[in-house]
């Protein structure tokens, strides 16, 4: 694996990570009252593109940090459904 599969790979992994703390306090409070709908759906948009262009130019840390991001913005939106 050379370095730039690597920076990709933490880059993807980092920016992953950092909605499984949001998902997190959705499901413990049931509350998403503080995520707005614009936000949601621009940035849930972003990622579907992102995943896109990862797939067009066939790589993996764009496709795989995309997708796991989508689940997990579309498990926050699943909750702000629920409990908004």
């Amino acid at each position: 694996m050379d370095g730039a599969m690597m920076l990709g790979l933490t880059a993807g992994t980092l920016t992953t990570a950092a909605f499984v703390p949001q998902l997190a306090k959705a499901w413990r409070s049931e509350s998403t009252s503080d995520l707005s709908w614009g936000m949601l759906i621009t940035f849930s948009t972003g990622v579907l593109l992102w995943l896109i262009y990862g797939v067009w130019i066939d790589s993996i840390p764009v496709i795989l940090a995309n997708a796991i991001t989508l689940l997990l913005q579309a498990g926050i939106v699943h909750l702000k459904i629920k409990y908004g």
